[in-house]
């Protein structure tokens, strides 16, 4: 497969040059052993292990005498979270080499957890995110409507045909459940696979943690740790509600949303942008794209949403260059607001709300809101950050 060159690979050589560790963390098959390769293939000298091999994992059985005879060289180290026991290691030859460019780390577990384990890299490591293809890295070669049906997962949107993307994302799940989840103890891949599938169905909405509890036959604890499975392997992106000084009663409980398009669909059993556009589910799959597009480019921000019970409503919300950015999606081209959106509008005062639309060009619809397509939306936000 030609290699299709990654926004983020310009950041990740700049923070080699600058930092003695570098983490490339992202979901499983998102393009990060690729990018790597890449990188390895063109660095002066380097070397990739890949630790899911066990020819890879031998050379590491005294991994202190294998990487000083590497010194000198950029090694990367490919599905860290499967050694934890390495972060010591690498932390005391850092140090002991001084400079920069040593290691480059790659792995499927958030920063969260990496953390846990690597405590001793602090000040030493930078992190970087790689989401699947973003639509600016991918409409080369696809419309829209085939990315939001078959989602940015390289091997899924570049997918002979509909037919092999739908297999690919299918066989995808299955691997994520049957053998990636074997690394964390207490999980059923049954269960996680029920769960997965409802909260495909309740994909955007407020989460009710003992209803879905109830439903599945375990506890709201249960529920919860299993989310934060999906969310610490970036199979799920939580958002926490903006508690704002309005005076209105504020709904507390979290959002969740899939974070690929494609395995959400999948999950729901639909194939193509026909089967889509006339689901219930059209409008949350154009959130879930836009929710997708905001991380990916902008991984450091905060994401939020504003609802209350009276039906005062925003999509989601973050800060940038200190101002407060509001942003609706809807999925049509001839956008409009309800009253719901118009009072949360008052209630917030964001310095503007982006309605974000499938269109080609946006225009301005009443002062201090814009509608604006997916592209011209990251170029605004951009323009801030």
């Amino acid at each position: 497969m030609k290699y299709i060159s990654r926004k983020l690979e310009e950041r990740v050589v700049s923070s080699l040059v600058h930092n003695p560790v570098t983490a490339v963390l992202g979901p499983r098959q998102s393009g990060k052993s690729t990018l790597a390769r890449h990188l390895v293939a063109n660095w002066k000298e380097a070397l990739y292990l890949d630790l899911e091999r066990p020819s890879d994992l031998r050379k590491l059985e005294d991994a202190e005498l294998f990487f000083t005879s590497q010194k000198g060289k950029l090694v990367c180290l490919d599905e860290i979270q499967r050694k934890p026991d390495l972060f010591p290691v690498i932390r005391s030859l850092t140090d002991e080499w001084g400079g920069n460019g040593h290691f480059l780390i790659l792995g499927s577990a958030s920063r969260e957890l990496v953390e846990q384990s690597s405590e001793s890299l602090a000040g030493r490591i930078s992190y970087k995110y790689l989401s699947p293809f973003t639509w600016d890295e991918i409409k080369f070669a696809c419309s829209w409507e085939k990315f939001m049906v078959q989602g940015g997962f390289p091997r899924s949107i570049l997918a002979a045909n509909t037919s092999a993307s739908f297999d690919w994302r299918e066989d995808f799940i299955s691997t994520f459940l049957e053998r990636d989840l074997r690394q964390w103890i207490g999980f059923s891949s049954t269960t996680m696979r029920r769960l997965w599938q409802m909260l495909a169905h309740l994909n955007g909405q407020v989460t009710n943690l003992s209803m879905i509890g109830s439903s599945l036959g375990v506890s709201h604890t249960t529920i919860r740790n299993y989310i934060d499975l999906l969310a610490d392997t970036f199979m799920l992106s939580v958002l926490q509600p903006r508690m704002a000084n309005t005076g209105k009663r504020q709904v507390k409980s979290p959002k969740t949303y899939l974070t690929d398009t494609g395995i959400a669909n999948t999950l729901l059993g639909l194939r193509s942008y026909e089967q889509l556009i006339g689901h219930p589910s059209f409008g949350i799959c154009w959130e879930t794209l836009v929710l997708s597009e905001l991380k990916a480019h902008f991984p450091e921000a905060d994401y939020t949403f504003y609802r209350t019970s009276h039906g005062s409503e925003i999509d989601f919300l973050t800060e940038m260059a200190g101002q407060l950015i509001a942003v609706e999606c809807k999925a049509t081209a001839s956008p409009a607001l309800h009253r719901g959106t118009y009072s949360a509008i008052e209630d917030l005062k964001p310095a503007i709300t982006y309605v974000v639309s499938p269109v080609a060009n946006g225009w301005p619809m009443r002062k201090g809101i814009k509608v604006v397509s997916l592209a011209e939306l990251i170029t605004n936000l951009q323009s801030l950050s």
